[in-house]
């Protein structure tokens, strides 16, 4: 039976999430209510933080991240989360109204430049 539900638990986080996560958490001792509002198994709703959460009474609630970061850009971009719509977007640390676009044109870092190959005929 335990084996059970745990399977169940993963199926339900599974076609929960709309996007792959970045990071899950799963609380046995959770109960399954946010901000004065009661949850029914299989329920999800977001949290604080851009986390998607999932009631699977009466073993607990699973969340999970729905930001997916870059990881891969140049030294002079951040990253920054809009935390309404958890939008990630990466804009240029110095003046974070620009948008940053590795290899763009417009990297510091001669490395980041384009790849050129030429093929022999």
């Amino acid at each position: 039976m335990e084996s059970a539900l745990m399977l169940l638990t993963g199926v339900v986080l599974w076609t929960t999430i709309a996007a792959a996560p970045t990071q899950c958490h799963f609380n046995s001792q959770a109960l399954c209510e946010y901000e004065g509002r009661h949850y029914a198994l299989g329920d999800t709703w977001m949290e604080h933080g851009c986390l998607q959460c999932t009631c699977l009474h009466p073993v607990g609630v699973g969340c999970c991240e729905t930001i997916h970061p870059p990881v891969d850009f140049p030294p002079w971009c951040e990253v920054r989360v809009e935390s309404l719509t958890c939008q990630v977007s990466l804009v240029q640390s110095a003046d974070p109204r620009l948008p940053c676009i590795p290899g763009g044109g417009n990297s510091l870092d001669p490395s980041h430049g384009t790849f050129s190959m030429k093929l022999g005929v």
